[in-house]
């Protein structure tokens, strides 16, 4: 095990005002995916004036290398995209973008990455080896990792031996959650275009009605998981828009579904597919379609599945780094990723873990009411925000510590 990372993580609190500034500035500035150009701007700036030279690759995706002699090669990986929300926090620094918002915690996963190359780059005397910190952009839609992978990422930064992410979720401030295996689904979305015979609303005789097939497509889809996954195994089929139409006295021609599938296992994944068309398929030819369905997939997350030995590691060097108690076991969830396209263009393990970003009382008390739900915003919601100490100084000291279970002296 590396160099216990106490004598670097001193010098914290003498920077968390300033991480605190960036955290606030980027909040306030959201930013959609691929379109992070003053977040971009912001992190090379940051990094810039630490002495480092940010390369931009994957258009607005931002790395920087720390070479520090001999030893091992570590990537860290923050997101940087916000998502299309209105925010509803009532903070004073709240988005000043309009129908934009940092509803993810993206904006803490880069001021905590920043707070980590800082310490870094202050305390070389702590660790050898070559540090490599990764911002990533558009993780909402799916198309950052990949931006920065098509861009020559793997040839532009040394090549590293493990890639290391984390995620700020709605647990309590203070807290660690780490796991082997899957910790994050695999998702498709899927956009299917079924066929009608548009007429009159009083002639419907003349019609082949697509809003009364989709109606029977969506409840067919109801037991895919119920009746055709293995019970115990995951997977869940979420029917999210159907739209048809747009006049009450016409019968339109075509109608539109738009579905989201998770799962934690590539064949429960392809059985669903599969029942998904065929179901689809039966649906239009029992209505008389006259054209065959369309199916466009898209916005696909590939599975996270956290590497066993780089977990154990890790894990033991956060159980080392942090007060007891802090790092506990963790739970795969359902959101998904695309971090995991990194470490694989790589050709290396990697772990991911999440840290709590909830008011630690106001959990505590919802656990105690069950009113969790109602009580403690998701990530996602227009009223999700984490509270930014001890939620920053966790997500920071987790990457330093992380490091330094591979680099320290």
């Amino acid at each position: 095990m590396g160099h216990q990372p106490e004598n670097v993580l001193t010098k914290l609190a003498d920077q968390i005002d300033w991480q605190e500034e960036i955290y606030k500035d980027l909040h306030s500035h959201p930013e959609l995916g691929m379109q992070e150009e003053r977040t971009s701007t912001v992190i090379q700036r940051e990094l810039a004036e630490l002495g480092l030279s940010p390369q931009v690759v994957g258009k607005t995706g931002v790395v920087a290398v720390i070479e520090n002699g001999d030893g091992p090669t570590i990537m860290a990986r923050a997101d940087v995209d916000a998502l299309p929300v209105t925010e509803r926090t009532g903070l004073e620094y709240a988005s000043e973008n309009d129908g934009v918002m940092h509803a993810c915690g993206h904006d803490m996963h880069v001021a905590c990455l920043l707070g980590a190359v800082r310490l870094m780059t202050e305390h070389k005397d702590a660790w050898s080896g070559t540090y490599v910190a990764l911002f990533q952009p558009s993780e909402e839609n799916a198309k950052g990792a990949r931006a920065m992978i098509d861009d020559g990422l793997v040839t532009k930064v040394p090549h590293p031996e493990v890639v290391v992410g984390q995620h700020v979720m709605p647990k309590p401030a203070g807290q660690v959650f780490t796991s082997s295996g899957p910790m994050l689904s695999m998702a498709d979305s899927l956009k299917i275009t079924v066929h009608g015979r548009g007429s009159h609303g009083s002639m419907p005789h003349l019609s082949i009605d697509p809003v009364v097939l989709a109606s029977s497509i969506v409840l067919r889809l109801q037991t895919v998981v119920s009746r055709e996954v293995e019970p115990g195994a995951f997977a869940v089929l979420t029917v999210g828009a159907l739209s048809a139409g747009d006049q009450a006295n016409v019968i339109p021609d075509r109608a539109e579904l738009r579905l989201n599938l998770r799962t934690y296992d590539e064949e429960v994944r392809n059985r669903v597919v599969a029942s998904i068309e065929r179901i689809v398929r039966g649906e239009c030819e029992a209505a008389g379609s006259p054209e065959e369905p369309e199916f466009e997939y898209y916005d696909q997350f590939p599975l996270t599945d956290n590497d066993s030995t780089t977990t154990h590691r890790v894990t033991q060097a956060l159980q080392d780094g942090f007060e007891t108690g802090t790092v506990q076991e963790g739970s795969p969830a359902t959101a998904s990723e695309d971090f995991s396209e990194i470490p694989e263009a790589f050709g290396v393990p990697y772990t991911y873990w999440f840290f709590g970003g909830a008011d630690a009382t106001t959990y505590e008390q919802a656990e105690q009411n069950g009113s969790i739900q109602e009580d403690i915003p998701a990530n996602h919601s227009p009223y999700f925000y984490p509270v930014i100490h001890p939620t920053l100084e966790t997500g920071t000291k987790a990457q330093v510590i992380a490091a330094l279970g591979y680099l320290g002296k």
